[in-house]
């Protein structure tokens, strides 16, 4: 895993934050399909990386506090796991409209980085099995990968299993 480049004009808050916090951390630019129906899935697809390692932002309402849930794209977002994992008792996906409001990033493009208001933050504890995972860098089309020790870290996150296996396909319409 390489370090980031040197000073990236442009960069996104995700990057920024990764390279003020001198992370090591890899880029990974792919082009973006519009008429993808899963974000998450393009993007381990595009990359070539097992959807168990590649994860999505999830914005969350628990007890009326956003809360981002970092979930493989392979799984989906167990609710009442989110809430058990903050000490809250109810959760709900967050309006998509707020979600982007508090991170300001756009769906599908909403990373555990960077965001304009820090919110409470749970990665999903499959994350630990992998050297590296892949999260949004702040853009669609744009992933970063990191350790998972590393996004914890900077996100100042909660370990927790908060994912589940799902069918099917299809991305959150409160994340990335």
């Amino acid at each position: 895993m390489a370090k980031k480049p040197k000073k990236q004009s442009g960069g996104t808050p995700a990057t920024v934050a990764l390279a003020a916090a001198g992370t090591p951390y890899t880029l990974h630019a792919y082009a973006h399909d519009p008429a993808a129906p899963s974000y998450g899935e393009e993007a381990a697809e595009a990359l070539g990386v097992s959807p168990d390692r590649v994860f999505k932002t999830l914005v969350a309402e628990v007890d009326g506090d956003l809360t981002v849930a970092v979930v493989p794209v392979a799984g989906s977002l167990d609710l009442k796991a989110l809430a058990a994992a903050v000490g809250g008792k109810r959760a709900a996906l967050a309006d998509p409209a707020a979600a982007e409001r508090a991170t300001g990033y756009v769906l599908g493009g909403i990373s555990p980085l960077g965001q304009r208001k820090r919110l409470r933050t749970v990665l999903d504890s499959s994350a630990a099995v992998h050297p590296t995972v892949c999260v949004s860098a702040g853009r669609r089309g744009l992933e970063v990968e990191l350790s998972p020790a590393d996004l914890a870290a900077l996100t100042a996150a909660v370990t927790a299993p908060v994912a589940r296996a799902r069918a099917g396909t299809g991305s959150s319409p409160s994340g990335a």
